[in-house]
């Protein structure tokens, strides 16, 4: 196999070239115009998921039984750190026709 061959099978292993494991990422759901953008997401184990506010209203990103970010306010942010792999449906409490996906690997 080639370096390139190898590089590609390691990365979507999640561990670096190195054999480390990959560093943590930040992703970014922004909420606006009544919807979560983009409305699935696909994160690694331990990355950070950030929720943006930018609509007027309040807003909410709730996976039931799992996390809940709480309230947000125009402007205010809300974050998660999934530990375990899966996928989960979540949605704005407030405005439950708001649903997005989280898919964990």
């Amino acid at each position: 196999m080639t370096w390139l061959t190898w590089a590609t099978l390691l990365l979507g292993t999640g561990l670096t070239v190195s054999g480390e494991p990959a560093a943590p990422r930040r992703h970014v759901v922004e909420i606006r115009g009544m919807a979560f953008h983009p409305a699935v997401i696909e994160v690694a184990r331990g990355d950070t998921v950030v929720w943006i506010n930018r609509d007027i209203v309040p807003h909410t990103a709730t996976a039931k039984s799992a996390w809940d970010t709480g309230v947000l306010p125009q402007g205010a942010r809300g974050l998660v750190v999934p530990r375990r792999p899966g996928e989960l449906r979540y949605l704005c409490t407030l405005h439950p026709t708001m649903q997005g996906r989280l898919v964990t690997r």
